[in-house]
């Protein structure tokens, strides 16, 4: 081995609390980068199986009735591969032992045969035999929620009347991921569920002998979507079609690609700020490692070392740190990525998952540690590079001293000796002092950006269900009825309020764009699902106009004053431009609202009503829930503490414990930078130290001056990194934010307390190991150095 090796084994081990502090830093990178992005690998490749083995369709459409002679002319069709016609319903459930409301979707499979597009994957039992109308198989996420296996039973309110059904399967499908019950935007599989039952036996039960209400269908190679539904749309208008859709736009595709979107987001945007942290790290390090080393330096090249050998010398000291980084770094996201994977498959609920982790992840992590580090790095080892042996043998020149601005103020008196001390230090080494600052400012922003999202989403509860949304239950109808059921639903008891709403599924236009939505039409003033502006203030829903969420009135691009063309998707099907009157405030979901009235003429549908927004009496609850079920229009019941729950449970949750992860790893990032800062400054120092200790100076005055420095450093450094972590948070939240929810940037005070109260934390340990070290200062080593 190279004598200039073995010098840079021996620099590694006496620097060994600041290799392994930035090593910490690198790993959380990498770990964070690897498990994430595997994951992200795993699940999208996993999907991507799953919707090819089961033959997952590339559109949905949903018509009024239409008779099976229909199907064939849309086989026929330009562009399609299968087409799979099929009845389905919503349901009213009864659950024994759960006395809460329970509604569900029913889909027709054919008897003892799997269904040609959208199969399902049999977890337990088997499928309906032909002949049996009382067999049911369950999706296994509602089979789970209540504990049920073949061969238990239920009931079904089916088209109004009450069925016993036996359990005979509990499976999957790619068609419901997630289920989403009609009016939420989060899963709840206790209240909400899929099940399948055989096509004679759903059809004689809805009138459907020969006929369908679903349809799902694929392309052919290299077809046109948007032509295929076209085509579609004009053979299905006249069977009452409400539009056919592509897969993108189906409920439970769109938000499992969203979510797997954003994991993919957070997989690449957090690993960057740890990397820049650490190639921060390594650059004070290696400057103030070259700065200490200047007669080492300046004697490789006297003995014949060329510029190159001394350069590779110090790249291969920051290689090897960001090598060990990598390499525990990749095994610490190998069992985190596991462990993920395993946390997603209980979430998503597919079939199989397979955990792999691809090359290219972690040679992406290999370079871009290698590359920050390096690159943290250069501006240091090119100043070795330049250093004239004969210049650096000679000992470094001393600072310019002058007198510092509290002397020039005259403020000195009041200080005493050690403290006088620290203050010349930092002014007069600004630039160190400046560089510690924005270390230590860096772990305290890292910190806000992950602490910030539970004040975010505590806050759209607060608004969403709230200030806007004030229903305990929202009703939903089979279909559109007369504006009178809102009188029968107000004579039910516990009902203290009742408001109709009206829905209407639309194409909205804007020049070249689109988007599939509906129009909620609600009264002018609403008292409970109210709309509200940027100050949280109510909107009056003008008699003419539309009134869109600033997330939609983006993708349209449209503002107030603008006109949008309005597609109608049910009743007599036109297009009409209409006013944008105003943007909503809405965190979740996308919205587009109009006065009832307005809402009800697109269509020509009178007065009629989709629904009921409810304020009840809690103590009612259970009779009213009880009364609504057994009404054969009412679609579903939505409880408002049940879809709060929903949305903790699903995306909250989920990424509540990404943040967390990110806290934990931002608190080891901020005791490696202060370890480090302390550390570094005591190498620098160690002889000016113990002079003083020779001069007597006591202990505790010394570990005062290199500590009190500091302290001051990590107090100025602190105010600093929560106005950056503020900014940060910002941009993480443009960044991750979806059509499904938009993330307010809200910053409590409490958030800014922890970040502050983990980085003195880290501040204090460090201090503590410091301590220990000057306490074993050796005074007559440190004081052998040639003059």
């Amino acid at each position: 081995m190279k004598i200039i090796d073995l010098k840079m084994i021996r620099d590694l081990w006496n620097m060994r609390g600041q290799v392994i502090a930035i090593g910490f830093v690198i790993i959380a990178g990498v770990s964070v980068y690897v498990s994430m992005s595997s994951v992200a690998d795993t699940l999208q490749g996993t999907l991507k199986t799953y919707y090819e083995e089961y033959t997952f369709a590339d559109g949905f459409a949903s018509v009024r009735r239409a008779p099976e002679s229909l199907g064939d002319r849309l086989r026929r069709v330009e562009g399609v591969n299968q087409v799979e016609t099929r009845v389905a319903a919503s349901v009213n459930l009864e659950i024994p032992g759960f006395d809460e409301p329970v509604t569900g979707q029913i889909v027709s499979v054919p008897e003892g045969d799997q269904p040609r597009l959208n199969r399902l994957f049999i977890r337990e039992g088997r499928l309906v035999e032909s002949g049996r109308g009382d067999e049911v198989i369950l999706n296994e996420v509602f089979a789970e929620a209540h504990s049920l296996t073949p061969g238990d039973e239920l009931t079904a309110i089916i088209n109004g009347h009450r069925r016993s059904l036996t359990v005979v399967g509990i499976a999957l499908s790619p068609e419901f991921l997630f289920q989403l019950q009609p009016g939420s935007l989060f899963p709840d599989p206790q209240r909400y569920g899929v099940m399948w039952m055989g096509q004679r036996a759903l059809s004689a039960a809805y009138d459907m002998e020969g006929a369908f209400n679903d349809l799902s269908f694929t392309l052919a190679p290299g077809a046109s979507i948007d032509n295929v539904t076209d085509r579609m749309d004009l053979l299905l208008d006249p069977y009452g079609g409400s539009g056919s859709y592509p897969r993108e736009d189906q409920a439970s595709h769109n938000l499992i690609s969203e979510e797997l979107n954003q994991l993919a987001a957070m997989a690449f945007l957090l690993p960057m700020i740890f990397l820049g942290v650490a190639a921060f790290l390594l650059n004070i390090v290696v400057s103030r490692l070259i700065a200490l080393q200047r007669e080492q330096i300046a004697i490789l090249k006297a003995f014949g070392y060329s510029d190159w050998a001394v350069a590779m010398h110090y790249t291969k000291l920051v290689v090897i740190v960001a090598l060990a980084g990598v390499v525990v770094g990749t095994g610490l996201g190998i069992w985190m990525g596991g462990a993920m994977a395993e946390m997603y498959l209980q979430y998503y609920k597919f079939p199989f998952l397979n955990y792999t982790l691809q090359w290219p992840v972690v040679l992406t992590a290999f370079l871009l540690t290698v590359g920050a580090s390096l690159g943290g790095a250069l501006m240091s080892i090119r100043r070795a590079l330049r250093l004239p042996p004969a210049e650096a043998m000679r000992p470094e020149p001393p600072p310019s001293y002058r007198m510092t601005l509290v002397e020039r103020l005259g403020l000195q008196k009041l200080l005493d000796q050690p403290t006088r001390i620290i203050l010349r230090n930092l002014e007069r080494q600004w630039v160190k002092s400046a560089l510690t600052v924005i270390g230590i400012a860096s772990s305290c922003a890292i910190l806000i950006m992950g602490l910030f999202w539970g004040d975010a989403f505590d806050y759209i509860i607060q608004v969403q269900y709230g200030i806007a949304q004030r229903e305990d239950i929202t009703v939903t109808f089979n279909e559109p009825t007369s504006a009178s059921a809102v009188y029968e639903i107000s004579s039910l008891p516990g009902v203290q309020h009742a408001e109709p709403f009206r829905s209407v599924p639309v194409r909205l236009k804007s020049g070249h764009r689109s988007y599939d939505t509906g129009i909620e039409g609600i009264p002018p003033e609403p008292y409970l699902r109210r709309i509200i502006n940027t100050e949280l203030q109510p909107i009056t829903i003008p008699r003419e106009g539309i009134v869109l969420t600033q997330n939609l009135a983006g993708i349209l691009q449209v503002r107030p004053g603008d006109k949008i063309t309005v597609e109608v998707k049910e009743g007599r099907r036109y297009e009409r431009e209409v006013p944008v009157v105003s943007l909503a405030e809405q965190y979740l979901g996308l919205g587009a609202y109009m006065n009832l009235r307005s809402a009800n003429r697109l269509v020509g549908g009178g007065s009629a009503i989709s629904g009921v927004f409810l304020m009840i009496d809690e103590q009612y609850e259970d009779e009213l829930t009880q009364a609504l079920q057994d009404r054969p229009r009412v679609a579903s019941i939505v409880s408002q503490d049940r879809a709060i729950e929903s949305f903790m449970e699903t995306s909250a949750e989920s990424m509540l414990t990404m943040t967390f992860v990110l806290s934990l790893f931002a608190g080891v990032i901020a005791l490696g930078v202060v370890y480090n800062s302390v550390r570094i400054s005591l190498s620098e120092r160690d002889r000016e130290l113990a002079s003083m200790r020779v001069l007597g100076f006591t202990r505790g005055e010394i570990a005062y001056i290199l500590l009190g420095e500091m302290a001051l450093l990590v107090l100025l450094s602190i105010p600093i990194g929560l106005g950056i972590g503020a900014l940060l948070s910002r941009w993480s939240a443009q960044s991750l934010q979806t059509e499904m929810y938009r993330i307010p940037v809200i910053l409590g005070s409490d958030t800014f307390s922890l970040a502050a109260a983990i980085v003195l934390i880290a501040a204090i340990i460090s201090a503590l190991l410091m301590r220990r070290r000057l306490n074993k200062l050796d005074l007559t080593a440190v004081l052998k150095t040639r003059e």
